[in-house]
């Protein structure tokens, strides 16, 4: 019996008889009469919270907890991937090299019936989700399954204890570098309060499960439960957990973020956290030599300060360099770092950063230990600046932009990018786009009920907040525009974060409203004034009121939930 394993809860390969499963959170199940299983079982857990003690039964080898060598032997033995240059684990996702977010569900319960937002989260009625939940528990019948018990959130008054059960061995690699490992000792007592299951090798059945395709993303907040099939892009795992933590903590007066964050060195106090989706550049440019990375996805502020959610960071690699990035380049040859969807050289395993023949989407998973200035607590202070990113396709924007605490609402709601190509299935060039708080696809609730919660914050400890166009300029991309300079990007935040840019002197941009720099020392002055990079300025004029009609017409959709002063500070389009 699991119950009498030794107590020590660290066990060699071990087989166990079962003739029944035991009831738990996740459903009861029973074996065929007079049927037996061997279960072999390694690693260590609660042997109160194993797999069958919580309602999964017949899982014949399950591997729990095990650490990044025993992952990367068990990914190779099973053929998942290959090992890489300074012992990577080089592997492909297949046909899906991003996120699925048309077959993202939220289970229809009456607990959050209420508080949904269910425009941007399609709704997947209970009988679906519980036929979804028996099915793909029959599926995992006789399967090997591997188990990690981690925290969502480095403060512990505020983290969530997460299980990730995965088909995939790489995947457990992957979510064990995303999320906060607890020490050994911890896992004794551990108890999952959310659980996630993935198993890419099971197809859901649209017209039973009520989903979209055989790929489905479902989440039970009543069940405490995520069911994952279809899809063995290892960001559904990671996501999965943000979704929920986005709707569990502004509950607590904690804003969830889809942001990194970094402080200054010695100054925890001085934060700031950088707003934005996939290819802004949240991980390149929290990863500054000069400060403290915190993280670089995703975040809480709570009345403490700002912590991290994760324990780890997935950085796009394309083109990807050592001499503009370091930090993130050593990365690609550390023991453990995932090498996700990268072409590289079958006899040396070189890494190749510029074909991009798999997907633009291609990434490294790794520990945030291994960039050398990143916090040991994953914790920073109340920020003192807000950076909202933007990838400007159009190449009409400043690449920066001061804002008022009502321009940081209307933006943060806004949420203006572009959809970069390969980070969602189907995008093969970027779309400009609105996301509203910078990350749309992973906030069950309304926008509204993230953007008061900000604003409240922003005032409440006199936050800059500043616009950062790290997209094009000089014209649309693709048209004659050019990829905003990432040192002029840097030399900008660099100023903005220290004060000096506030001694500068601004104006006010006629298209958008917000205040604009004149000169900031070590950027070309031509680059803060958009319409004189473009050879045909009348082109520029008509893109940029195009993009602030784009604006107000998006925005038309949040004016019955916002003040006076916000709608004030909107953007209007020229007559």
């Amino acid at each position: 019996m699991v119950d009498q394993l030794n107590k020590s809860y660290r066990w060699p390969l071990r087989k166990i008889a079962r003739s029944k499963a035991s009831a738990g959170i996740l459903g009861t199940g029973e074996y065929p009469r007079n049927w037996s299983i061997q279960i072999m079982i390694t690693g260590k857990v609660n042997p109160a919270q194993t797999l069958e003690a919580t309602g999964i039964s017949g899982v014949k080898t399950v591997h729990y907890n095990l650490l990044e060598p025993a992952l990367m032997q068990h990914a190779v033995a099973r053929l998942e991937g290959e090992i890489g240059i300074g012992g990577t684990f080089l592997v492909s996702t297949g046909a899906h090299t991003g996120r699925s977010p048309k077959d993202k569900f939220v289970v229809n319960e009456p607990s959050v019936k209420d508080t949904i937002w269910w425009e941007n989260n399609p709704p997947m009625e209970e009988q679906a989700f519980e036929a979804l939940r028996k099915d793909m528990l029959a599926h995992m019948k006789g399967g090997e399954y591997f188990v990690q018990d981690l925290f969502g959130g480095a403060d512990p008054e505020y983290r969530l204890n997460v299980r990730l059960v995965t088909e995939l061995a790489w995947h457990s690699l992957f979510i064990r570098h995303m999320l906060r490992r607890p020490e050994l000792e911890e896992l004794a007592d551990f108890a999952p309060e959310f659980t996630v299951i993935n198993c890419p090798s099971f197809k859901a059945d649209p017209a039973r499960h009520g989903c979209r395709s055989e790929t489905v993303i479902a989440i039970s907040f009543e069940k405490k439960l995520v069911l994952i099939g279809g899809t063995s892009y290892a960001g559904e795992n990671k996501k999965s957990v943000f979704s929920v933590l986005n709707y569990l903590l502004p509950e607590r007066n904690v804003m969830p973020m889809h942001c990194s964050a970094n402080h200054a060195k010695g100054d925890p106090e001085d934060t700031a956290i950088f707003f934005g989706l996939s290819g802004t550049g949240k991980t390149t440019l929290s990863a500054d030599p000069d400060r403290v990375l915190i993280g670089d996805d995703e975040h809480g502020w709570s009345d403490n300060g700002t912590f991290n959610f994760e324990g780890g960071c997935y950085a796009k690699t394309i083109n990807l360099s050592a001499e503009a990035e370091p930090e993130i380049f050593a990365t690609t040859s550390k023991f453990a770092t995932v090498i996700e969807n990268m072409v590289y050289d079958e006899h040396t395993r070189e890494l190749d950063f510029s074909d991009d023949s798999l997907t633009p989407n291609m990434r490294c998973a790794y520990p945030l230990h291994y960039i050398e200035n990143a916090s040991e607590t994953s914790r920073g202070g109340l920020p003192k600046n807000i950076i909202m990113l933007t990838c400007d396709a159009f190449g009409v924007l400043p690449p920066i932009a001061r804002l008022t605490p009502a321009q940081a609402m209307y933006h943060f709601l806004s949420g203006f990018t572009a959809k970069v190509a390969g980070t969602e299935k189907g995008v093969t060039e970027p779309i400009p786009t609105f996301s509203t708080c910078f990350g749309a696809p992973f906030m069950p609730r309304r926008p509204e009920a993230y953007g008061n919660l900000l604003r409240e914050k922003i005032a409440a400890h006199g936050v800059n907040c500043w616009l950062v166009n790290t997209g094009w300029t000089g014209g649309p991309k693709g048209k004659g525009g050019s990829r905003m300079p990432i040192r002029a990007t840097r030399a900008l935040l660099t100023a903005a974060l220290s004060g000096s840019l506030d001694e500068r002197e601004f104006r006010v941009d006629e298209n958008f409203g917000f205040e604009v720099p004149v000169a900031v020392k070590g950027v070309a002055k031509i680059l803060l004034e958009p319409r004189r990079t473009w050879e045909d300025t009348a082109e520029y004029d008509q893109k940029a009121a195009n993009l602030a009609a784009m604006f107000a017409d998006n925005f038309t959709q949040y004016e019955p939930f916002v003040d006076a002063e916000v709608l004030a500070s909107a953007i209007k389009p020229k007559n």
